[in-house]
């Protein structure tokens, strides 16, 4: 484990239910991850009536050794979860409405996913076999960052007001004021 990332095949369940509006026709929710599964796109795992479940595909879960703070984030959080990411298939004939981008532990790479708006981030549980793998990556890795205070720089900036009005304007009661083109005199 002294790789700089670990990675690991992770199956994707998803499941299809009928849609609850005439809007949508089917419903979709990311609902397992298989740990160590061999590659499959959409293989039919259970129906029950309208209800589907497939291993819709096995992509690599990742785990690099500068994002192990993110992975003690979502480790300390109350269920440990597996962020799947997910698009919709832009095909209009494609048989399955989605395609499976990828699988993260990091929830700050899921945020940056979620921002997008273009993509769909669905939370599956862990195993308490991939909590612990995890969590001995993190211990293999982790190293606890210094916090370093910015420091100023010693330059007085507030000396001089350069650019600040017009000098040609003699007051002090408004520098910020434009000149007046009707009473300038000519020299």
């Amino acid at each position: 484990m002294n790789q700089r990332c670990l990675s690991l095949p992770l199956g994707i369940v998803l499941r299809k239910t009928p849609g609850v509006t005439r809007w949508a026709k089917w419903s979709w929710k990311a609902v397992a991850v298989l740990p160590g599964a061999a590659q499959e796109t959409w293989r039919e795992l259970r129906r029950e009536g309208e209800t589907v479940e497939y291993h819709a595909a096995t992509v690599p879960l990742e785990l690099w050794r500068t994002d192990t703070e993110a992975y003690m984030t979502e480790l300390a959080t109350r269920v440990p979860s597996i962020y799947v990411v997910m698009r919709h298939t832009i095909e209009p004939d494609a048989e399955y409405e989605l395609e499976v981008v990828l699988a993260t532990a990091s929830p700050y790479d899921a945020q940056d996913y979620a921002d997008s708006g273009e993509e769909l981030v669905e939370l599956v549980p862990m195993s308490d076999g991939l909590i612990a793998l995890i969590q001995q990556f993190i211990t293999k890795h982790h190293v606890e960052e210094k916090f370093v205070k910015r420091k100023r720089d010693k330059q007085h900036i507030d000396l001089v007001e350069d650019g600040v009005g017009d000098a040609r304007i003699d007051q002090l009661t408004d520098v910020y004021r434009t000149r007046n083109r009707k009473t300038e005199t000519v020299h």
